[in-house]
């Protein structure tokens, strides 16, 4: 699993790393609470690992920030702040499960553990950046209260980004990965059909989801509340 570990105290943060590295996950630290959040908003984890107390923004506005997001990655809170109304505030919030510290590390990798399975059961089809879900099951797109009808090009290209949420493409991989080609002439494909989308996803809603990056390509992503 593809973990992103947020502690500001590096020894921790060193040791938590290398017991997870041992059992087989790859392990992303980061010691700031603003890098925490731009890390979990753009790119994608199997699960997030989240202290409290961190400079930058706290663990939980960081939570609340990628749950207003949209951000579905399962989060085990690990803090010294483990009185009751902490614990309460962060599972209100979204987080998966809350470890105070200290604790035993055998108990942090079975929580982790536990996470993973209840991951990898979970079927549901139903994508949300924002107020817009996309079934994909039936292949039924709503934005907010209102049905929208997508061609099977643009629910390809649509359901692919709202997999990777928050996270930028360019032409070429979106080609690659959506169309399963890689020709120059397939790249100028993609801007049409970004308009295409855009005009039954963003023109009559007043927040925009799907953003071009400069340089880069286009994503998808709930502006923060």
């Amino acid at each position: 699993m593809k973990i992103l570990l947020v502690e500001d105290e590096e020894k921790i943060a060193r040791y938590i790393a290398k017991a997870l590295t041992a059992e087989g996950h790859t392990v992303e630290t980061i010691h700031k609470g603003d890098e925490g959040l731009k890390a979990a908003t753009t790119r994608p984890f199997d699960i997030i690992l989240l202290d409290l107390a961190l400079p930058g923004c706290d663990g939980i506005e960081i939570l609340r920030a990628i749950r207003n997001r949209s951000v579905a990655t399962p989060v085990l809170i690990i803090t010294a702040r483990g009185e009751l109304p902490d614990r309460i505030s962060g599972l209100d919030l979204g987080a998966d499960d809350y470890l105070p510290k200290p604790f035993a590390m055998e108990e942090l990798i079975a929580r982790v553990n536990a996470l993973t399975r209840r991951k990898g059961t979970d079927s549901s089809p139903l994508l949300r950046v924002g107020d817009l879900v996309l079934n994909e099951t039936t292949r039924d797109v709503i934005r907010g209260t209102t049905k929208l009808y997508l061609s099977l090009r643009e629910f390809g290209l649509l359901n692919f980004l709202m997999r990777h949420m928050g996270r930028a493409f360019t032409r070429t991989e979106l080609c690659e990965h959506v169309w399963k080609s890689a020709l120059d002439d397939e790249t100028n494909a993609v801007d049409v059909y970004i308009q295409r989308v855009r005009r039954k996803v963003d023109e009559d809603f007043p927040v925009k989801l799907i953003q071009t990056v400069r340089n880069v390509g286009y994503k998808i992503e709930a502006p923060a509340a």
